[in-house]
């Protein structure tokens, strides 16, 4: 059987998440950034495979769509890492 905790007062010990909701908000908007940089990847291909489509090489695919996904996973950094309680001085 487990014991059930309990602290210096003699009080059960309440059980707190990890991660709370500004956490998870910006985990989210890191998500949302990440979905959205391999949607802009998607596309430009050639139906027949002996025609070649440069349109595979716009800026859209090459530059914006990787930079999308970069920022969201550093946002996913910054949720992981971040801690809400921490008191400024």
């Amino acid at each position: 059987m487990s014991k059930k905790q309990h602290n210096s007062n003699g009080q059960p010990v309440k059980p707190e998440f990890i991660f709370h909701k500004k956490n998870y908000m910006f985990m989210f908007l890191g998500i949302a950034f990440i979905t959205l940089g391999f949607i802009l990847m998607t596309g430009g291909g050639s139906d027949d495979p002996n025609v070649f489509n440069p349109d595979i090489f716009n800026f859209r695919r090459i530059r914006l769509a990787p930079t999308l996904v970069l920022i969201g996973l550093g946002i996913e950094i910054y949720a992981i890492l971040l801690n809400p309680h921490k008191k400024r001085n």
